[in-house]
């Protein structure tokens, strides 16, 4: 094992966190060295420290192998993880080990399930430092180590093969290499047009700022307790739902689209179905609000409807709305949008909605070889003929994904979840859409849940938000005596 490159490509993921840490700080002593200002310059010191170990002391390394590009991938995340919790852990109040480990892990895998039940009570510095942690993993902590790593290296292409699904990697339109590029500048895009928008719309540039970072990575981390509902402003949840649908989308169809000054790449099978799905579930959820007398209008109705449908769907955990006063009946809907969510490509998480309409279209294959034993069936997506080397993984996810959640639903429930948190909870930590349902729901907190169980939720997350494979690989390699040296 190869652990100079190793530690080296980690070491980088340190840096990156370190210098929002540093971000952080400069924040406090803007606010007059808040309180968190000794805690964000300790982890920043240590971070720092650690991460820039590995160039100093390392000899440079560009040979990398397949089960060491695993590890790079698992243990930058887990490090950012571990390092990424010393600004909550150090500064306390509500801050147990496991409290600060979990928001560490909401806020990198771009989740935006919280434990604070007062989210107003953190110094301005540490909710910056929060929304920093969506703006990382939105982009991903190996992606920033992509960026600078030149494209001619072995390096860079191994590693975005790993990082890069094969489910989105041929709708980029570019080269292996370029793909990161691509990604990068549409989500530095988003986040320049939320961080924009959020201003005209009034809000401070503290919080245009913060949740720019949080939209753009489909987190849900807000600076106020009552989320995006909190600054009664129709434009700021207009906003808030364009960037939203936007960073839901496959990132290489907007550069196209972009580029090529055109909504012809947009005009797909999966943008149009997941297009299609979003506007029913709003329907439906609206209708539902308006009947059960939530709402005085249908007007306000289906704006809620669609808000709430859009923050599920996309992954991201803001509200205008507490849906722990919903009937059950009306959690329905929502439960089945977190199970699929957005597009591959984008930073949203979930199973796909490219699995879903893969997974529909082979069942359909496989009723016409039923009834039409011997015609032609093949399986197409965005007007490709897709081979079964690409489709079977597809669908195996999608049972693995099923087989996880029963898996956590049950761990959750030995542990004293009570079903429904259980459930829903589980739903939405493995799909890193951030809040559950009830007392975990928009308006609440994780607080309540027993820590056993919050450090299930987190690996939930985590699984989510690597998509489950790279985990098992490495667990694989682990096991497998080829492999032992």
């Amino acid at each position: 094992m190869n652990w100079k490159g190793i530690s080296r490509n980690t070491g980088f993921a340190l840096l990156v966190s370190a210098l929002f840490m540093l971000l952080s700080v400069f924040v406090s002593m803007l606010n007059g060295n808040d309180s968190a200002c000794a805690a964000l310059i300790i982890s920043f010191t240590i971070t720092f420290i650690v991460g820039a170990f590995p160039f100093i002391f390392v000899r440079k390394t560009e040979a990398i192998t397949l089960r060491e590009g695993y590890v790079t991938i698992i243990l930058s995340w887990l490090l950012s993880f571990v390092f990424g919790m010393l600004p909550y852990a150090l500064w306390g109040g509500p801050f147990s080990v496991v409290n600060a480990w979990f928001e560490s892990v909401s806020g990198y895998t771009a989740t935006g399930a919280t434990i604070l039940d007062n989210i107003e009570a953190l110094p301005d510095s540490l909710l910056f430092w929060r929304s920093s942690t969506h703006f990382i993993g939105g982009l991903g902590v190996v992606v920033f180590l992509l960026l600078i790593i030149p494209d001619s290296s072995p390096v860079k292409l191994r590693l975005v093969n790993m990082e890069v699904g094969s489910l989105s990697r041929g709708a980029y339109g570019t080269s292996t290499n370029k793909m990161v590029l691509v990604f990068a500048c549409v989500y530095f895009g988003i986040f320049l047009l939320a961080t924009i928008l959020y201003l005209i719309c009034g809000m401070s540039v503290f919080d245009s700022v913060c949740h720019a970072m949080s939209v753009s990575a489909t987190g849900g981390f807000s600076t106020r307790n009552a989320s995006i509902g909190a600054f009664g402003s129709r434009g700021v949840e207009a906003v808030t739902m364009l960037c939203m649908y936007l960073s839901s989308l496959h990132f290489g169809l907007i550069f196209m689209a972009v580029v090529g000054r055109s909504l012809k790449p947009l005009n797909n099978t999966v943008v149009k179905f997941y297009t299609a799905a979003v506007l029913l579930f709003s329907l439906v959820l609206g209708a539902g609000l308006k009947s059960h007398g939530f709402f005085s209008s249908w007007g306000e109705s289906l704006w809620n409807g669609l808000f709430e449908v859009l923050c599920i769907s996309t992954t991201s955990g803001f509200a205008i709305a507490d849906n722990a006063l919903w009937p059950p009946v009306l959690t329905v809907p929502l439960m089945m949008v977190a199970l699929v969510c957005g597009c591959a490509g984008s930073t949203s998480g979930g199973i796909k909605v490219d699995r879903s309409v893969l997974l529909l279209k082979s069942v359909g294959r496989q009723i016409n070889r039923i009834l039409h034993p011997t015609s032609v069936n093949e399986v197409r997506l965005g007007g490709k003929v897709l081979r079964d080397d690409i489709v079977l993984p597809q669908i195996l996810y999608i049972l693995l994904y099923a087989m996880l959640l029963a898996v956590s639903v049950a761990l959750c429930l030995f542990l004293g979840v009570d079903h429904r948190n259980a459930f829903a909870a589980s739903i939405t930590s493995l799909g890193n859409v951030g809040p559950a349902l009830g007392e975990l729901g928009s308006m609440g907190s994780f607080n309540s849940v027993p820590e056993a169980a919050k450090f299930v939720f987190s690996f939930d997350m985590f699984l989510g938000r690597i998509e489950i494979y790279p985990m098992l690989a490495l667990v694989a390699m682990i096991f497998d005596r080829r492999h032992r040296r």
